[in-house]
């Protein structure tokens, strides 16, 4: 099965993502959505709380597993995605659109994640 991996953003190892463009947006990727299944719970950190890159920022209920949640690059969080506590179900729906998890104001760069090609060969 062949996953969506744009280009317009850079990736953990662990499948979260980090889009290049202002507002900075955190989320997991088609290939994470499609291994947890149907995602029936999201928890997320607060507006203003400051991270650091590969800390734990939140986690994901799916039907099938519990999994944490890894921010990509030491920042902090302007927003969050309120729409998931109501519909969760948009991590599995829209990934990479409506299903955005953070916003967030880069302290640090993206320069050690990994690229859209670089990633896609991961999950190959």
């Amino acid at each position: 099965m062949s996953f969506d991996v744009p280009s317009d953003r850079r990736y953990l190892e662990s499948h979260e993502y980090l889009t290049d463009d202002d507002p900075h947006r955190v989320g997991i990727t088609e290939f994470a959505q499609d291994e947890l299944g149907d995602v029936v719970f999201v928890e997320l950190p607060d507006e203003g709380d400051e991270l650091s890159a590969g800390e734990e920022f939140g986690v994901v209920e799916s039907i099938k597993a519990v999994s944490d949640l890894y921010l990509p690059v030491t920042a902090e969080v302007t927003a969050i995605n309120e729409d998931l506590f109501d519909r969760p179900e948009l991590v599995n729906e829209d990934p990479y659109g409506d299903g955005w998890m953070l916003e967030v104001e880069p302290a640090g760069d993206a320069d050690d994640l990994l690229s859209a090609d670089e990633y896609d060969d991961q999950i190959q």
